[in-house]
């Protein structure tokens, strides 16, 4: 049977991409991505504002694709123009709040913590994402050779975002807790960055750590699936519900190193509150305890779901 044909459309955020290609990969899809450029005026507006035309993005797109998949607000108005263009012979999936009309899209994907609801909304715990437990398999000696320690704690790290800022204070107190409650006892360090993670941030893990542990200083998705799989815990830091539900696929006790918000946002204490009711996270303190939950695996869920409404759909 010939692949359905995909477009990946995102603001091209490692976040984004995640998640759209994870639902695409899940779906089967024969898929290309394409990073949306809004003309300069309407980067400004609101999508809810915004006309559906084409002269609103900058991209060209042809109709070669079954399926769009959309995350993050510029993709929006794209997404929703190639609906009307072509009719019902594509379907349009957008994952995260909208913010217009949900009727304007098949499929919603959505976490709870948006609190969104609508008869074309699938709701999910966390962001789904694009990595599998056989990646984490194929990568697990990716590191070996550095691997000197059998007790493994892994650190995922973001950065700065308009919730929350990398202060050095605080980046040197969450270090310090690393050394005094891993460090000490036995634990050997991957330090993971992401592409938010800023250059000073990583020079000072590789000060203030030995040469024992283990600090990468780029993105290295290998690396970061090894370090998923090594880890006896992971820390993640709290800037990024995605990072947060990409580890949970593990089932491993996952600490959040909290940071004082620049300004508060409803959706991260709604993920913070959920996760920590279904026992995946706590808060990085100085007591560190061993627990288990039921492993996430939202993006196989959701398309399975979606596979059975693609075998009615008409695309002809």
């Amino acid at each position: 049977m010939t692949k359905l044909k995909g477009i990946l459309l995102t603001e091209g955020m490692h976040g984004m991409i995640s998640q759209v290609e994870g639902l695409a990969r899940a779906l089967d899809l024969d898929f290309i991505h394409e990073k949306i450029e809004l003309s300069s005026f309407w980067r400004l507006i609101h999508p809810k504002f915004t006309p559906v035309q084409n002269f609103v993005f900058k991209n060209k797109i042809e109709k070669n694709f079954n399926i769009v998949i959309s995350c993050g607000r510029k993709s929006v108005i794209p997404s929703i123009f190639l609906k009307r263009k072509f009719k019902n012979k594509i379907m349009n999936i957008h994952i995260q709040d909208p913010k217009v009309s949900l009727r304007n899209f098949d499929f919603i994907v959505a976490p709870e913590h948006d609190q969104i609801r609508g008869p074309n909304v699938l709701r999910t715990k966390g962001a789904i994402h694009y990595l599998r437990n056989e990646e984490l398999n194929e990568n697990e000696n990716y590191l070996k050779k550095r691997i000197s320690k059998e007790k493994i704690v892994s650190m995922i790290v973001g950065g700065p975002n308009k919730y929350y800022d990398y202060k050095e204070e605080l980046i040197d107190e969450i270090f310090k807790k690393v050394y005094d409650n891993f460090i000490k006892n036995g634990y050997q360090l991957i330090f993971i960055p992401s592409l938010r993670t800023p250059s000073k941030i990583i020079k000072k893990a590789q000060k203030y750590f030995s040469s024992d542990e283990i600090i990468i200083n780029n993105v290295d998705k290998k690396a970061y699936l090894c370090a998923l799989k090594l880890a006896k815990y992971i820390i993640v830091t709290c800037d990024s519900t995605s990072m947060i539900s990409e580890a949970a696929m593990t089932g491993k006790p996952i600490y959040v190193a909290q940071m004082k918000p620049i300004r508060q946002n409803k959706r991260f204490k709604s993920f913070f509150k959920l996760f920590k009711s279904l026992n995946i996270i706590k808060d990085f303190d100085n007591t560190i305890e061993d627990w288990h939950y039921e492993r996430l695996n939202e993006t196989d869920k959701i398309s399975s779901y979606i596979k059975d409404q693609i075998k009615d759909y008409d695309f002809s």
